[in-house]
């Protein structure tokens, strides 16, 4: 690319795709360089105009700043296998759906949806019914519902904009 592209995300599907890109870099490089070392190679190597205060990078660096945090929610549900047995792009799918949860913005429908089609995109054939089940189970277990008082606005479709992400 000879001149520099704004790189427009629209909406969260968008959003968190490139969040997930943000992490497949991070997890390649073992976690040794920072976020914005990533970012900043996405706008020297693409030649995007990416900004520092993206909802893609915060869900990304907040999805890494709790990754251990996020693994032990992960474990118990791992019958008979172990974490590093996951497909790498299965694992971080996971771990950002699971903090993107946690936030309860969205109702946990949307969510898993989201999770199951980035699976679907990027993670290992079927993996995306694995997906759909850890996620079920972890709304299960944190207790979170669609129906929460949390989500009273929200109806079964995503907002145009989630400014609310932190």
């Amino acid at each position: 690319m000879s001149e520099n592209s704004k790189i427009i995300l629209n909406g969260m599907r968008d959003i968190r795709s490139f969040a997930f890109h943000i992490l497949y870099a991070a997890e390649s490089f073992d976690y040794a360089i920072s976020v914005d070392e990533i970012v900043q190679n996405f706008r020297d190597g693409y030649g995007l105009e990416i900004e520092d205060d993206s909802k893609a990078i915060l869900m990304a660096f907040n999805t890494i700043q709790e990754r251990q945090t996020l693994d032990e929610i992960i474990k118990p549900l791992l019958k008979n296998w172990k974490i590093d047995r996951l497909g790498v792009c299965t694992l971080l799918i996971l771990r950002m759906a699971i903090w993107e949860i946690q936030q309860r913005l969205l109702p946990p429908s949307i969510i898993i949806n989201e999770a199951i089609e980035l699976a679907k995109d990027f993670a290992e054939k079927d993996s995306y019914k694995f997906v759909n089940g850890i996620l079920d189970e972890v709304c299960k277990n944190l207790n979170i519902t669609d129906q929460d008082e949390a989500y009273a606005g929200v109806n079964n479709h995503e907002p145009e904009d989630n400014s609310d992400i932190k």
